[in-house]
């Protein structure tokens, strides 16, 4: 039976990982993580399958400078339900960038897919990063919506109008 109409499924071995440089400059942290979450899951390939990982490396850079809403109160709690250990409460914005960052993207995640896609996330709080050699693709989010087009290999966010 010869059909027009074949189903590419990926296999388990097929490797075709992007790496990604995001700029956190001015960046909101909730709108930020969205992203993240579908470029590690590989959600924006035109051959996603849910069973199969297909997601991307991401490399944050200027993770010092995300925009948190400095409004609203929020707070980290650590019990650690162990004899002669205190609860501590922690506000989120003296937290460290890169453990709010982690927090925001592993609240999207299921428990299954942390382990796995957050060794796939590098955050940096300047401009430097030790990843030159993997030759990311820089990504401007400030004026992009997440709809994607796909020309042969890249990855292309359109514009907002």
């Amino acid at each position: 039976m010869n059909s027009l109409n074949k189903t590419f499924l990926p296999t388990k071995n097929y490797k075709n990982r992007n790496w990604f440089i995001i700029d956190c400059k001015g960046q909101k942290l909730g709108r930020l993580a969205t992203i993240i979450v579908a470029l590690l899951k590989g959600k924006v390939k035109p051959h996603y399958h849910p069973s199969i990982d297909m997601g991307d490396y991401i490399i944050l850079v200027n993770a010092d400078s995300i925009i948190l809403n400095e409004d609203s109160k929020h707070y980290i709690v650590n019990k650690p339900g162990r004899p002669g250990r205190s609860l501590k409460i922690k506000n989120v914005l003296d937290c460290l960038p890169k453990l709010t960052i982690e927090r925001a993207v592993k609240g999207m995640l299921s428990e299954t897919e942390t382990k796995r896609l957050m060794r796939r996330l590098k955050i940096f709080n300047s401009q430097d990063h030790s990843h030159e050699a993997q030759a990311p693709i820089e990504i401007d989010i400030s004026n992009f919506r997440f709809t994607t087009q796909f020309e042969s290999k890249d990855i292309q966010l359109t514009e907002l109008s």
